[in-house]
């Protein structure tokens, strides 16, 4: 059935064709914008011999110009913005690490003090989970060289995952029965 329809459109398509083309070619053309002088019908002095001459007033301005750039100098700075700079370029030794290569991270060997890597944080709040009274916050913060308020809101904030399996309720509960 598809292949009629395609046929009797193709003879609406193409009926009175070559009558429509030369309708459509015998139309009056629209007419074409004025074009406007361009940098190749002006005449231009020579600039590729300007380029490389040169000129002596911006020479001498340029001789006179001279530039000096020094650091500032820290004046009263707080000591804990020196103390965290300090802090970053310090580094320490991972705890813990992904046995073997699974992922390719293992190369990682120490972090700068004051971060965790991703086992290190998962470890850390698993051991803050399931023994919270051993696992303070201060002995977070003193084992992974962390600030008291990092630590803090690592486990007020970022909770490991938590897998609950719900059990099915009593069997009194209506089930689908094979028919």
């Amino acid at each position: 059935m598809s292949n009629m329809g395609a046929r009797v459109a193709r003879v609406f398509r193409n009926f009175n064709l070559e009558n429509r083309a030369h309708r459509e070619i015998s139309k009056s053309k629209p007419r074409v914008a004025p074009r406007h002088p361009t940098e190749s019908s002006v005449p231009q002095p020579d600039t590729a011999e300007d380029i490389h001459l040169k000129n002596n007033p911006l020479l001498s301005m340029l001789k006179d110009v001279y530039v000096d750039s020094k650091d500032p100098v820290p004046q009263g700075e707080p000591v804990a913005v020196v103390k965290q700079v300090k802090q970053e370029t310090e580094r320490r030794l991972l705890k813990f690490s992904l046995p073997g290569d699974p992922y390719g991270i293992c190369d990682i060997t120490d972090v700068p003090k004051g971060k965790l890597s991703i086992v290190e944080a998962l470890t850390a709040l698993n051991n803050h989970k399931r023994m919270p009274k051993t696992w303070t916050l201060e002995k977070l913060a003193q084992e992974f060289s962390l600030d008291k308020k990092d630590a803090k809101a690592l486990t007020e904030f970022f909770i490991p995952f938590d897998v609950k399996i719900i059990p099915p309720k009593l069997e009194e509960t209506k089930r689908i029965k094979a028919s």
